[in-house]
């Protein structure tokens, strides 16, 4: 645990590119094989499960380490995070265990399934052989919290160099299902991979939003089609199954069933890059019916009459189980018409629509009606682009529609989390309704550092009240809140929410008379939700 400590801290201390690769690669090239194959799950978001709730945690850390409760709650606020609070406030530990990283892990298996009194005693055991650092590590994944701050191409970049392997090769061979609990460092990294999982999917190729037209050159060279509002889902027929998988990686097969008719239709060994929608009557639904079935393992047969979805079909991977994303996008889309073309009305997969338009002025026109059609925007892709894996700059590009936007008052704050613990950056939001404020959102993100800091000051000097960590305001400031969407809640006073709401501007020119209604907010509903 020492060693993954050790590899925690040196990313943790730079925001350097190089030096977190450097620290990846070391720890790859000295680690124990179980500690390897853990490391890779943990960086790759494989977090165990959760083995005990952050309030009970709350509470036996106190009692260790011998505070009354008041004064940890009052602590936990000021560092921002519940495994730092718990790891500073303990006493030191007893002894010193160097236990490996996959010892904790098996031993968090261990305390699973345990009765309460059986947990707590080796919970507290295990905070008391354990250094700060480690502490913090073990606590987090105690609570199925650990993330680390390197994305997993950083992570593969670092077991190409440990390993010596391709790092394209790596980066499939990290898709997939497996775990440390199904497979070994062996035979999920070195040993010949010639058929593969039938199940794994491809990395998915990833577009940057676009911001100025003048670098893209003639209309002609680009395919357009709609950026769909869904899940964008790899679906994969092999070997007579199907297997859908999300962008996330989270195989999503059991929660859309109407999909495994497809296996009727297409051949074996292909591949199908698209977006999961909500579609009912040759249109899309809004996200938030799609919504209520994310999660789910079985669907009851309510939704799928309510919610019936389908495969919006964007590009074509695998054909006759020959990997073709190296062939140009133009002929992709050719052999992906000619597969869809031959689909039965009623199938559950369309062809993603090629938006014409003979000028950029008139596929600009064509965006700025998106969501009247339940899209976010524009797809551009160069003809003669090949699928690359990851965000690649240059052929592949979102134009997506505006934010739509509301003036709101801030009613609440709370502070951050790490770096921003000692900020308040978490606000709740208000729409004046008659001679009062409605909340109807939250919003953390947005802001610049000397905002957050200017924003800290006032809050400190012009709180009215607390409630835990949340404090209530003087309803004094005006934010400007983007959002994507908005959707019919009964789960909020307002009777709305929002999708991806954040601060657009502090809008220091306008008192809160000129801020928006609830009457506003509904008439948005209206026309957008």
């Amino acid at each position: 645990m020492k060693d993954f400590a050790t590899l925690f801290t040196r990313i943790d201390q730079t925001t350097k590119t190089n030096a977190k690769v450097s620290a990846m690669a070391e720890f790859f090239a000295t680690a124990s094989d179980a500690d390897k194959l853990w490391c890779v799950a943990l960086f790759s978001g494989r977090r165990p499960r959760r083995v005990i709730t952050a309030t009970v945690l709350r509470e036996w850390a106190a009692e260790r380490a011998g505070i009354p409760g008041w004064l940890f709650e009052e602590s936990y606020p000021i560092v921002g995070d519940l495994a730092e609070t718990i790891a500073l406030v303990l006493p030191p530990p007893a002894t010193h265990d160097d236990q490996p990283l996959s010892h904790w892990i098996g031993e968090l298996k261990r305390l699973s399934a345990l009765g309460e009194d059986d947990r707590k005693a080796g919970i507290l055991a295990a905070w008391d052989s354990l250094g700060t650092t480690e502490r913090f590590l073990f606590t987090k994944l105690l609570t199925g919290g650990f993330r680390i701050g390197v994305s997993q191409k950083l992570m593969t970049r670092a077991l190409a160099q440990a390993t010596g392997q391709d790092e394209a090769e790596l980066t499939h061979r990290l898709m997939g299902a497996r775990t440390p609990e199904t497979t070994s460092w062996t035979a999920l990294i070195e040993a010949p991979d010639p058929t593969a999982d039938l199940s794994r999917p491809y990395p998915f190729y990833l577009a940057y939003q676009l911001e100025d037209l003048g670098d893209l050159g003639p209309v002609e060279d680009w395919l357009v089609d709609r950026k769909w509002d869904g899940i964008r889902g790899q679906l994969i027929l092999r070997g007579g199954e199907h297997h859908l998988w999300s962008r996330g990686e989270d195989l999503m097969t059991d929660r859309f069933p109407e999909l495994a008719r497809l296996r009727d239709f297409l051949p074996p060994g292909t591949v199908i890059d698209g977006e999961v929608l909500a579609w009912r009557d040759a249109a899309p639904l809004p996200f938030n019916a799609l919504q209520k079935r994310i999660g789910r393992k079985t669907v009851p047969k309510k939704l799928l009459t309510e919610a019936p979805v389908i495969l919006m079909a964007y590009d074509l991977l695998e054909h006759n189980g020959r990997d073709i994303r190296a062939e140009p996008l133009s002929a992709r889309r050719t052999a992906l018409e000619a597969l869809t073309a031959a689909l039965p009305p009623d199938a559950p997969l369309r062809l993603s629509p090629e938006v014409s338009g003979g000028s950029w002025a008139a596929l600009g026109a064509e965006r700025a009606r998106s969501r009247e059609i339940g899209a976010e925007g524009l797809m551009l892709k160069r003809r003669g682009s090949p699928y690359l894996s990851g965000r690649k700059k240059g052929d592949w590009w979102k134009w997506k529609v505006d934010p739509l936007t509301i003036d709101a008052v801030m009613i609440y704050a709370q502070q951050g989390h790490g770096r921003r613990a000692n900020l308040f950056t978490d606000f709740t939001f208000a729409v004046r309704d008659g001679n009062g404020l409605v909340p109807f959102t939250k919003a953390y993100s947005g802001l610049t550092d000397a905002e957050f800091r200017e924003i800290t000051a006032w809050v400190r000097k012009n709180t009215l009240e607390r409630y835990g960590p949340v404090r209530a305001v003087t309803p004094e400031h005006v934010f400007e809140i983007a959002f994507e969407g908005i959707q019919e809640s009964t789960r909020h006073k307002s009777g709305v929410a929002l999708r991806f709401p954040r601060m657009a501007r502090w809008r220091h020119d306008k008192p809160v008379s000129e801020a928006n209604t609830l009457d506003d907010l509904k008439e948005m509903l209206r026309l957008y939700g």
